[in-house]
């Protein structure tokens, strides 16, 4: 693998910012990835926009694709922030927005790919949305799963450089509770005070928790009421839940849609639902396998953050996560990219592609 020339690349992908809920600046990334990928890999890609949001895909051979090689290039970071966090190498680090999720990541895939002497059965998805929870590319992404040997996701690795071979499922709800307003001085018991039912809900929510599982139930924003001196008509707050396996995940949603008022007279309406299944360890456990063989001193990693991988596994596909850049920082300022091991991760993809399409 040429280092110098995929720095060269991933200054042309990190200085093109492309924050996820700016549709131009996300189109603009579109073009300039199209544009380094049209060059080392001799085709145009497929451009699918979908509510505004583009994506990208390169199919190679005329059958279905065998490997899904999976990554995206929308980042947190908003237009501007290379005044204050500009691309730059200083030593062995490498610095700029998105350069750790996942921009070197997505260098590491287009070089990988184009290492191959056969790229027949190879699909290159790069979505634009997937900070935003993948709302448009979900579907895409599970169908150019569905049916492949293996996905290999180019997320930033875990700390050291581990590959990510567990990742919690995510379920967000929201809890909307509805009383009765009343004046707080004179006659607060007409009214049915939705600040109190929350609280009993926060509670109830908060002890779905098992730590022994890494189940974590988490309530997070909440708001209720206008004045303060009216009993509150009206409340909500949000839930994060992590979970570690499917079943998990499905006993928590059960809990959570059988909530029922407290107070005589309050409603409750709980929204939501999982969001991204887990990718659970049976998952990965055959593809890092392949991946220790390769190369002995890696290692695996659990983690509680999601990504697209969690789709991947969702449909039944043998995923491994965590294969792109080794550095870390991912959506802060201290965001980094150890230069030596770009190179060297690309490798390590190729070799996992060819091991999978047995060539």
């Amino acid at each position: 693998m040429d280092l110098a020339a995929m720095l060269a690349d991933l200054r042309e992908l990190v200085t093109c910012e492309s924050p996820s809920d700016d549709r131009a600046a996300v189109a603009r990334s579109a073009e300039v990835l199209a544009g380094v990928g049209r060059r080392l890999l001799g085709a145009e890609p497929e451009r699918i926009v979908l509510d505004g949001r583009t994506h990208l895909r390169w199919r190679f051979g005329d059958g279905p694709p065998r490997v899904l090689v999976l990554g995206h290039h929308d980042t947190v970071w908003p237009v501007g922030s290379l005044a204050s966090h500009p691309y730059e190498i200083v030593g062995e680090i490498l610095r700029g927005p998105g350069c750790f999720d996942m921009k070197a990541g997505l260098v590491q895939a287009l070089h990988a790919v184009a290492a191959l002497p056969d790229r027949d059965g190879v699909s290159v998805l790069v979505t634009g949305d997937e900070e935003l929870g993948s709302p448009t590319s979900r579907e895409l992404i599970e169908k150019e799963a569905t049916g492949c040997a293996a996905a290999l996701v180019l997320e930033g690795a875990a700390d050291g450089g581990a590959l990510k071979t567990e990742r919690k499922g995510v379920s967000l709800y929201r809890v909307r509770v509805t009383g009765r307003a009343a004046h707080a001085g004179l006659e607060p018991f007409r009214g049915i005070n939705s600040t109190i039912e929350l609280a009993h809900q926060v509670l109830a929510v908060q002890a779905l928790d098992d730590p022994a599982l890494g189940t974590t139930v988490v309530p997070t924003r909440m708001t209720a009421g206008t004045t303060t001196n009216t009993v509150p008509a009206t409340g909500e707050f949000a839930i994060d839940v992590r979970a570690r396996t499917v079943a998990e995940q499905e006993r928590v949603d059960a809990a959570l849609l059988a909530l029922t008022p407290v107070l005589p007279g309050a409603r409750i309406t709980i929204e939501g639902g999982p969001n991204r299944p887990p990718l659970e360890a049976a998952a990965s456990q055959v593809l890092f396998a392949r991946a220790l063989a390769i190369d002995g001193k890696l290692s695996q990693a659990a983690v509680g953050g999601a990504s697209d991988g969690n789709f991947t596994a969702g449909v039944g596909t043998p995923t491994l996560d965590g294969l792109g850049a080794v550095g870390g920082g991912a959506h802060a300022p201290g965001e980094h990219v150890v230069v030596a091991e770009i190179p060297r991760r690309a490798a390590l993809v190729a070799a996992l592609i060819r091991e999978v399409t047995g060539r």
